[in-house]
């Protein structure tokens, strides 16, 4: 399987959770917790975020964490000399999901459309 279809593979398993995002995303953004939320989709253990989907506990194979651009760079993800490219970069969350995608790809930002 080439990058580009497991790229696409990657998207439809994530489709899944487009609704728990979006509705995850107008909370943060309602209760103006971050203006750039971010979603870590993962597999394993990880130490960054709020769980809002369990894999395992959810009809997907991927955990959801719900994060912030602010945690991010709290934690290095992120550098302080790259916030203000990753502002630029940033899509508009009412119509996209920011997710961090962990996987046998690598760590890689993509943005799926939770609204259409």
């Amino acid at each position: 399987m080439s990058k580009a279809e497991k790229f696409l593979q990657l998207q439809e398993e994530l489709s899944v959770y487009q609704k728990l995002m979006s509705e995850a995303s107008s909370v943060i953004l309602d209760q103006e917790v971050t203006k750039y939320p971010i979603f870590v989709a993962h597999q394993q253990e990880v130490e960054i975020g709020i769980p809002i989907a369990e894999r395992g506990k959810v009809a997907g194979n991927w955990s959801i964490h719900a994060s912030s651009l602010e945690e991010f760079v709290s934690k290095n993800i992120v550098f302080p000399e790259k916030i203000e490219e990753f502002k630029q970069n940033f899509k508009d969350p009412e119509m996209y999901a920011c997710v961090f995608v962990l996987s046998e790809l690598g760590a890689q930002f993509i943005y799926l459309p939770v609204k259409g």
